[in-house]
């Protein structure tokens, strides 16, 4: 089925859908893996994105029931260059077009994925619009650049948990409407340390992590405020990663400054933003963003390179920090913006990419376990 994808800037790419019928419209950006495309598809922080892979055949292992990071689907629309509609692979329950198509997601192929990637890589990541059903460039066009702007948008709220819930083994306990924000949500925890994680989009392999290491997991609503988390005694708090401008979560940022100091906390990609801004900091909307699962990272502590998992379109302005105050531990290499600081009096700490790294790869997983050193002996 014919379809046309138009920037903002009057660029247009034709192409055809591979999921029916249908129109989306979003930021569009893209993503280097040449795997992990259902972790791609179920990743909160691409909320109100249009996402493009670089690596040209997707589709050849289809889609199953445990390689998700959210309960749904969260891209805007997917962009290929070649979809293959016969997936093989033991795991594979379901194929990708059906995976989309069930879920009211676009999928379009035949695009040409080279020339929209450097296109923008030359002109920052842009508004756009994707249909099947209307294919006039200047009508597309004009529809693009009414499309609201990422900067200042706040999509946390659009992907949190309405409620909080305990995470059991490798999913979600069932939300309970009864789960109260108090110590006894910790009853059953034994000799497990408690962390709060407060859930601004967040993955559930970075659940998992936690768990791996030994923690006790509740998540939490976005908006849920300090004492709220206080009252239920945890031994630390997690920030999670999440989409859109980091500015506009303001109740974020003011539940980690009364926090600060408090509780031993850990931030990942937004987390780590808010974090930044509770410190007093700035963030900057970054040209395209880091999106992929090859970016190299140096620890300035150890001086090692990590190759990291990254989905961030917003960073930290070092300079807005109070050097005598936070510490950069973590710089990109390709860009030598900041991938993690760490407050030098306080137990605080963030990192900007992505050490759960689902799907991989795994260079950065021991950050979970500085985490857990960081707890009081329960």
């Amino acid at each position: 089925m014919q379809a046309l994808l138009a920037l903002e800037d009057g660029r247009t790419f034709p192409c055809r859908s591979f999921t029916g019928p249908g129109e989306a419209s979003g930021e569009v950006v893209f993503n280097t893996s040449m795997t992990g495309y259902q972790e791609v598809l179920t990743d909160p922080s691409y909320r109100g994105q249009m996402v493009t892979m670089t690596y040209p055949l997707i589709g050849n292992y289809g889609v199953n029931d445990e390689d998700v990071e959210s309960a749904r689907i969260q891209v805007a629309a997917f962009i290929v260059k070649e979809y293959q509609p016969f997936p093989s692979n033991f795991r594979s329950t379901q194929s990708l077009a059906d995976y989309l198509a069930g879920q009211g997601v676009l999928g379009v192929e035949g695009l040409d994925t080279r020339a929209l990637t450097r296109h923008i890589r030359n002109g920052g990541a842009m508004r756009a619009i994707v249909s099947t059903i209307d294919l006039d460039p200047g009508s597309l066009t004009r529809r693009a650049k009414a499309i609201a702007g990422m900067v200042g948008m706040d999509l946390a709220r659009q992907v949190t948990t309405a409620q909080p819930y305990r995470w059991a083994g490798n999913r979600p306990d069932t939300l309970a409407d009864d789960l109260k924000l108090n110590a006894d949500v910790w009853r059953h925890r034994g000799d497990r340390p408690s962390v709060v994680a407060i859930d601004f989009g967040l993955k559930y392999n970075i659940a998992r992590c936690l768990a791996r290491v030994g923690f006790e997991v509740v998540v939490v609503p976005a908006a849920t405020d300090a004492s709220a988390i206080m009252a239920m005694s945890p031994d630390g708090l997690f920030l999670s990663n999440g989409p859109g401008d980091p500015e506009p979560v303001v109740y974020g940022v003011q539940t980690v400054k009364e926090l600060l100091g408090r509780l031993p906390i850990f931030g990942i990609c937004l987390g780590n933003q808010i974090l930044g801004l509770a410190l007093g900091g700035r963030t900057y909307k970054l040209k395209f963003g880091h999106r992929g699962t090859n970016q190299p990272v140096k620890n300035l502590t150890t001086g090692k390179v990590e190759i990291t998992s990254q989905n961030h379109g917003f960073a930290v302005d070092m300079d807005s920090l109070g050097a005598d105050t936070v510490e950069v531990s973590h710089i990109n290499l390709n860009d030598n913006t900041v991938e993690g600081i760490r407050h030098r009096r306080l137990p605080a700490f963030s990192v900007q990419y992505h050490p759960e790294a689902s799907p991989g790869p795994h260079d950065a997983a021991y950050l979970f376990g500085q985490f857990r050193a960081m707890m009081k002996t329960v």
